[in-house]
């Protein structure tokens, strides 16, 4: 009887050993999972400022491009295009940018009402 309660108790010793050596190999994997968590919160972040940072860049930017085409007065192009042709340059699509020699174009003329209108 001493016998086989002598073997139970080092089949028990044995379970511990092995119940540690599986205890130790779990605190392992649980110390590289929760690093590895770390690192992707810490990307994540990183990433959530970049797109927060190209967001307000795009914002900035459709800002300015209202603006800006808030800007162009389409009558203040007319105007350009009137002086031009005052000046002596065609501004019809037919002849555009050449001179005019001091005669009136009647492509030019046409041009220049329907902007007016």
């Amino acid at each position: 009887m001493d016998r086989n309660f002598f073997d139970t108790i080092i089949d028990f010793e044995k379970q511990l050993e092995s119940t540690q050596l599986q205890f130790r190999a779990l605190k392992e994997f649980v110390a590289i999972m929760v690093e590895e968590r770390e690192a992707l919160q810490q990307e994540n972040n990183h990433l959530r400022q970049r797109l927060d940072e190209i967001h307000e860049k795009e914002a900035m930017l459709e800002k300015m491009r209202d603006e800006k085409v808030n800007k162009f007065d389409v009558g203040e192009g007319h105007d350009n295009l009137a002086r031009l042709y005052q000046e002596g340059y065609h501004v019809c699509h037919v002849h555009f940018g050449s001179s005019r020699k001091e005669e009136d174009c009647l492509f030019c003329l046409s041009f220049l009402n329907k902007q007016n209108t």
